[in-house]
Parts: structure tokens; C-alpha cells; sequence
């Protein structure tokens, strides 16, 4: 069990949130939702331990375990990927080490058989036999293979890392789970795994999440950080969402029947205080004014940024033609005989394993690489916009973010730039920020502004949801259904893909599989084809 006393938490004169009082329970997952800096990560490091709170405190039952998803990449780089899962039980992986090394003493006496006699109950219990297999499974379950296993950590790529680091999270069964951001760098087939195992798992699980499908798949609580305070709601995200926006709605209905009230008994003071006939009724009116206060509806910390791409011209019937590109990098195939083309109306999917081919392609369509054969063929009244994956190569100069627009786009007039990026929620002084400094967030937002700017009819848009909250997925979600704009988008999000895309084209091997239809038809059709191969197999 798992709670907080009156925490607060404050960093000088700024209150995070103040006298939090939850509790969590076994079989339940808590998801951990609020606007960019309220504190969602601050509030998992204060439940870890890794941060004092600045009043109250942290409890949990004795003997209990966390399993801690890490965010520093480079701290088992020595250490092999199969022991860096154990380490998720460092108590267990501590009597493995002992046990070795005593029964590596060229001088084994009975001292040491006795505390090996220790060390082997404790590991008994703590189920040590099955640790290399149950980490083997995890590893195997998130898509790191056997032949990795054996390998250090520093040899495996930046994703297969954060793979490494949530199964070691997971590893041992622990009595509270602490997620912060599980899903990043995870591909499709990754989060399927990781979706069913939370599911699935019976003790106590935290998360911070920006992936609404995620939440709403995984969740039975919401944890609501707004107001300076830490709200549970009972639910998953789209019953938390719906709830607080019917809330919010009955609220200022309440409110607008106060305000008429108090309009009309202020009318009726000011017309017969003056009345000798009336002024007892106006007084007693006057002190049911009094009482009547309206009930604050605090702003929310929540922002929406307004993002929308209205394309300068409408698309020509020839869009995009691509012929029979091959890329190889690195003596490496990375796009195999990929053809297809864009049609009107096309919003496609690019899917598939490897995230490198579908990077790959938007560069090639981009002119960045050049393939080794094939061709790609713009229609004349085309215009592209591409929004990297990668963007630190946009924000080097030493410019703020209204100079850094209107020299980029030549627009003289500071007022349209700054009423522009108003609508992506930099206004004021935030619109004077260098850009060299942003954070992962506002680095996001601008480039958003930059393609709207540009007005494309043809958008290229590679995992744009990385670093955005939820506020700005949910605009960008719902201005990409509005576009009229063509698009080819890659994103790990689910619920984004499949309310967006009307075309999937899986990357693969060979080629490309092209698949007209709803992300969750093509999901369906693939189950349907594994259940076909393995009966197949089975005869």
C-alpha cells in the first residue's frame, strides 16, 4: 500500500500542488494527467523517494517493493541487458552476486557454507531460479531478442535501451509500479505487449502518459493535477475528459443563474429602495444579494494551442508518385522496391518495425537522400511541408521565437507574428524566448507553426506528437481531421492513427503491404492473418 500524507510541494514562491491526501491500492493503475510543468514527473520522484516533498509525507506498507521505469539511458552501459533486468530486484541481483563469488573462494570453509545456506533460502524465496527466465521473457515480449541478451547495454540502440530499462521496471512482480512515460521510442507492437501485461497485473501501477489510448486501455483512475491540487477521479481518460468538461459546463450554467438572480434583485433594489411601500421588501432583498456568491471557476492550467493547416491552393489530381525506390545505408537495405501513390484525400499511416525505413523515406521524398534507384514524382501544383522527427538543427541560432518566424517567412510586421504564435500559446514574453533554448515542447509547437505557416497541401509529419502534452495532441489530432490538406504521418499513438489515417502502408523487407482502411481494420487484419499462419503451421 502506497499513500501520501498532506504532501506539498513548492520550489520558492511557486506551490506545485498542497496537502495532497491519496492512497493507492493493489489491482488498480492510476494514470497521472496535467498540463506541461504541473508537476506530473515531480509528483512520481516524490512518490519514489527521489524528492523530498516541502510538507507532508510518503508511506508504504513494510517489505513492499517499487519497480521504477529510469530515464537515464547510460547507467547500465557496462553491465549486460539480461542483468540489467534483474537489477529491477537489486536485493535478488545483490545474492546472486554474493553467492558467486562465495562459491568462487578457493578457501571455502564453513562460515561461508553457512551464509551461502542463507543466501540460497533468501534467493529460493525471491524466486531466483526463474530470473534469467523471467527476464528472458519480458526482453522477448517487448521485441529484444535472445541474441541480445548476452550483450552490454551500450551495444543496443537508444530505443532498444528504453525497452531494457521497462522490462527491468517490470521484472520481479513488484507491489508498486512507477511508470513516467512508458510508451516513448516504443513501437506499435511494444505497447500492444506492455498494454496486456498492465492489464494483467495485479498489484499497483502509477503512470504518466501522453498516449490517450494507453490511458484509456490501461487505467482504472485518473490523478487530475490542476488547480495547485491532485484530484482522483474513478475511470479512464475519456471518463475523466467527459466528466470535468460536464462539470465545467454545469458550473457556469450555475453561475449564469446566479448572475440573473443578482441582476434581478439588484434591479428591484435600485427601483424601490426609495419606496416607503416596498422598502422592507427591499431590504430583505438587499441581504439575499449579499449572500449570493458566484463560485469561482478557476482558470485551468490547461492550454490548447489552435493549430490548423489550410493549404494556399488545392491539390491537382497528380499528388505524389513514388517508383521502385531501394535506399541502402551503411551497406545496410533500408527501403526494398517501395512503390505507391498518393491519391486526393489520401491521410496514410506509414507503419512497421523499423522506425530507420521510415525515416528514411520522408528524407528521400524530401530530397535529403538520394536513393540508390527508383523515382518520385511531384505534381505541378504541389507544395510539401516536412516535420522531422529530429528537429535540433532548426533551433541553433541565437534568435527569439518572433524574429526567428518573420526572418524565416519574411514578415515584417511583428504584430501578425506575434498574433499568430499567440495561437500556439506563445504570447508576451514567451514569444521573446531564444530558441536555442526552448524546451522539447515549445521546440514542437514551433515547428507546427512553421507548417502552418508554410500552407502545404502535401504534409510530411514524422512521430509529431513526441514532447507534445495532451492539450497539444488533442489539437493537433483534431487539425489534422480538419486539413484538407494530404498527409503521410508516422506516430505511435493509436488513437491519433486511427481517428486520422484512412490508408495504412506497412514498411517492410521487401517492400510495402498498402491497406485502404482504419488502423484498427488493419490491426484486425493482421490478427486474422497470424491466427491463419499459426493454424497453418499447427497442421
Amino acid at each position: 500500500m502506497l499513500g501520501t500524507n498532506g504532501v506539498t510541494v513548492r520550489f520558492g514562491k511557486r506551490v506545485l500542488y498542497e496537502d495532497v491526501n491519496v492512497k493507492f491500492t493493489p489491482g488498480n493503475c492510476y494514470g497521472v494527467i496535467g498540463a506541461n510543468g504541473a508537476g506530473k514527473s515531480t509528483f512520481l520522484k516524490v512518490l519514489t523517494g527521489e524528492l523530498e516533498p516541502s510538507e507532508g509525507e510518503v508511506y508504504m506498507t513494510k517489505n513492499e517493493r517499487l519497480g521504477v521505469l529510469k530515464q537515464d539511458h547510460y547507467m547500465y552501459d557496462d553491465v549486460k541487458v539480461i542483468d540489467t533486468v534483474i537489477r529491477g530486484n537489486e536485493r535478488l541481483y545483490q545474492i546472486m552476486k554474493e553467492k558467486d563469488a562465495l562459491y568462487a573462494k578457493p578457501d571455502f570453509n564453513d562460515e561461508d557454507g553457512i551464509k551461502a545456506g542463507e543466501l540460497e533460502a533468501e534467493f529460493a524465496e525471491l524466486n531466483g531460479w526463474m530470473a534469467e527466465t523471467d527476464a528472458a521473457q519480458l526482453l522477448n515480449g517487448l521485441g529484444i531478442e535472445n541474441e541480445y541478451h548476452e550483450m552490454l547495454m551500450k551495444e543496443l540502440t537508444g530505443p532498444q535501451k528504453v525497452k531494457v530499462l521497462l522490462a527491468q521496471a517490470l521484472f520481479g512482480n513488484p507491489d508498486v509500479l512507477i511508470l513516467d512515460e512508458p510508451t516513448n521510442h516504443l513501437d506499435m507492437a511494444a505497447i500492444s505487449w506492455l498494454e496486456e501485461f498492465l492489464i494483467n497485473f495485479e498489484n499497483t501501477v502509477i503512470v504518466v502518459s501522453h498516449d490517450r489510448y494507453f490511458l484509456n486501455k490501461v487505467c482504472t483512475h485518473i490523478l487530475d493535477i490542476d488547480y495547485s491540487k491532485i484530484n482522483i477521479y474513478v475511470g479512464n481518460y475519456d471518463f475523466w475528459y467527459e466528466s470535468s468538461q460536464l462539470a465545467l459546463k454545469q458550473m457556469k450554467e450555475a453561475n449564469k443563474k446566479k448572475e440573473e438572480k443578482i441582476k434581478e434583485l439588484e434591479e428591484f433594489i435600485r427601483r424601490f429602495s426609495a419606496n416607503a411601500s416596498k422598502s422592507k421588501q427591499a431590504t430583505s432583498r438587499k441581504k439575499t444579494l449579499e449572500k449570493i456568491e458566484l463560485e469561482d471557476i478557476k482558470p485551468s492550467t490547461r492550454r490548447y494551442p489552435y493549430i490548423d493547416f489550410k493549404p494556399e491552393r488545392e491539390s491537382g489530381k497528380e499528388i505524389l508518385n513514388v517508383e521502385n525506390v531501394s535506399l541502402t545505408v551503411d551497406g545496410e537495405k533500408i527501403l526494398n522496391n517501395v512503390s505507391f501513390k498518393v491519391l486526393k484525400g489520401d491521410k496514410i499511416a506509414l507503419v512497421g518495425t523499423n522506425g530507420i525505413a521510415k525515416t528514411a523515406l520522408f528524407k528521400v521524398l524530401m530530397g535529403e537522400l538520394k536513393p540508390d534507384s527508383g523515382k518520385i514524382t511531384y505534381g505541378q501544383t504541389i507544395k510539401q511541408s516536412y516535420v522531422p522527427q529530429d528537429n535540433e538543427e532548426f533551433f541553433k541560432a541565437d534568435k527569439s521565437i518572433v524574429q526567428w518566424i518573420a526572418d524565416d517567412y519574411g514578415i515584417t510586421d511583428e504584430t501578425v507574428v506575434r498574433s499568430f504564435l499567440g495561437r500556439m500559446l506563445f504570447s508576451g514574453d514567451e514569444a521573446l524566448k531564444k530558441i536555442n533554448v526552448l524546451s522539447g515542447g515549445e521546440k514542437a509547437r514551433c515547428m507546427m507553426a512553421r507548417a502552418m505557416l508554410e500552407a502545404p497541401n502535401l504534409l510530411f509529419l514524422d512521430e509529431p506528437t513526441n514532447h507534445f502534452d495532451l492539450e497539444s495532441i488533442t489539437a493537433l489530432n483534431e487539425g489534422l481531421i480538419r486539413t484538407t490538406a494530404e498527409l503521410i504521418f508516422v506516430s505511435h499513438d493509436h488513437q491519433f492513427v486511427q481517428t486520422i489515417a484512412n490508408r495504412i502502408i506497412e514498411i517492410t523487407d521487401d517492400g510495402i503491404i498498402d491497406k485502404r482502411c482504419t488502423y484498427d481494420e488493419y490491426l484486425e487484419q493482421n490478427i486474422e492473418l497470424m491466427k491463419k499462419e499459426t493454424s497453418y503451421q499447427e497442421e
